[in-house]
């Protein structure tokens, strides 16, 4: 078989946006873990509303250099879309806060949990199925997540002293509690998103353009009111001796925030939703071993277990929505077949059989099928945008 130029051209885009897509990915959630945890940083809200300012900047730039576009804002539409910029607000700092007292690992095999309520919302809400493999899928999230975190509080019981004990675990029971509310505000938000989407016909970079821009004065207000503006807490956070370094790694966060957005993007045109989710589902594995790379975190028995589970979970999960997604496909053009070859017995009836018989625009069904692991999307049949900028971690 002889591999054309052009063929070898799309090859070489799709093997670059998987990889823009996973570094993106890791960078992310690295320069936030570094932000939050090694700089002793407290003011989420005003990571996130740079992060948000950020994109917005970026994605000005690359709308005037050509390379994007998206719609203007429409005060009507921000209206109606800002509740859904709130539930963003609610999934993103809280996220922020969990990464804040979790380490990454044990970060990320929690986030698989955000799955299986997405998926029960969607039966609920749009009449899905979950099958037998998602529940097999399930069963192997909810058994990776107690080995992590069984593993997470032995480890950090066994670091402290018997004395200490009761403080050492209290500094981490704040962050399981933001990881349950960062799952059930994920779902929640993801779920109203797909409810509403339609109804704007949103693309891509419009729904990233109207959230992070309604959600900048949001956070930035509630960093100016809750988070010791006035009672030096600013002064505090960018002391001198820190102010260079940490500056940076703001503004490294910013730009991931963005790119991570650009990235998923990327790799869902230039490869399918099915490889993008596949990837997704892999991407756990660099990602999870980032914190034990970049922060020293204790790659134990029990912690690479999880890891590994949570790997498993995920692949179980994106190849049972892949066939869940083909078997719709299929019942959706076997469908459309059917209407347009009764569609042309009807014309070749009316026509009595002479002359030549037109049937475009025969009705077919369309079947939208839709996941959301790894931190974020999942498989479309048809293109239903969602919004893809997972700004703590995919």
């Amino acid at each position: 078989m002889t591999v054309t130029p052009s063929q070898s051209s799309l090859a070489n885009s799709a093997a670059i946006s998987i990889l823009a897509y996973c570094s993106s990915s890791i960078l992310m959630t690295v320069t936030n873990k570094m932000v939050l945890s090694q700089f002793d940083f407290n003011m989420n809200f005003l990571l996130l509303a740079i992060q948000a300012a950020a994109a917005v900047i970026m994605l000005w730039v690359f709308k005037r250099f050509g390379l994007i576009t998206y719609r203007r804002l429409d005060p009507t539409e921000a209206k109606k879309w800002f509740p859904i910029s709130l539930g963003l607000v609610a999934m993103i700092y809280t996220g922020s806060k969990s990464l804040q007292f979790l380490s990454i690992s044990v970060y990320t095999i929690f986030k698989n949990l955000t799955i299986i309520l997405i998926a029960y919302g969607e039966v609920l809400w749009f009449g899905s199925k979950v099958t037998p493999m998602m529940l097999l899928s399930f069963a192997v999230m909810v058994l990776s997540s107690v080995i992590a975190g069984w593993s997470d509080i032995k480890v950090h019981s066994l670091a402290s002293s018997t004395s200490a004990l009761s403080a050492e675990l209290s500094s981490y029971n704040p962050g399981y509690l933001w990881m349950a509310a960062n799952c059930f505000s994920s779902a929640a938000y993801v779920l109203y998103m797909r409810k509403r989407i339609k109804h704007f016909n949103f693309k891509d970079y419009d729904t990233v353009y109207y959230n992070n821009l309604l959600s900048f004065p949001v956070m930035l207000a509630l960093s100016m009111c809750l988070e010791g503006w006035r009672s030096g807490e600013l002064e505090r956070t960018f002391a001198p001796e820190v102010r260079s370094s940490l500056t940076m790694a703001i503004i490294l966060s910013g730009m991931s925030s963005f790119l991570i957005s650009y990235g998923s993007a990327w790799c869902v045109r230039c490869t399918s939703s099915t490889t993008y989710s596949m990837v997704g589902a892999l991407n756990k594995l660099p990602v999870a071993a980032s914190g034990i790379l970049f922060f020293g975190e204790p790659a134990t028995l029990g912690n690479v277990s999880g890891i590994f589970f949570g790997l498993i979970a995920g692949l179980l999960y994106s190849y049972s929505k892949t066939d869940q997604a083909q078997k719709n496909l299929a019942l959706a053009n076997g469908s459309s077949l059917s209407n347009k070859s009764d569609t042309m017995g009807l014309l070749a009836t009316a026509s009595g059989g002479d002359g030549p018989v037109s049937a475009g625009g025969a009705g077919g069904l369309e079947m939208t099928s839709q996941s959301v692991g790894s931190g974020g999307l999942g498989k479309k049949v048809t293109a239903l945008p969602l919004y893809q900028n997972t700004k703590i971690a995919d």
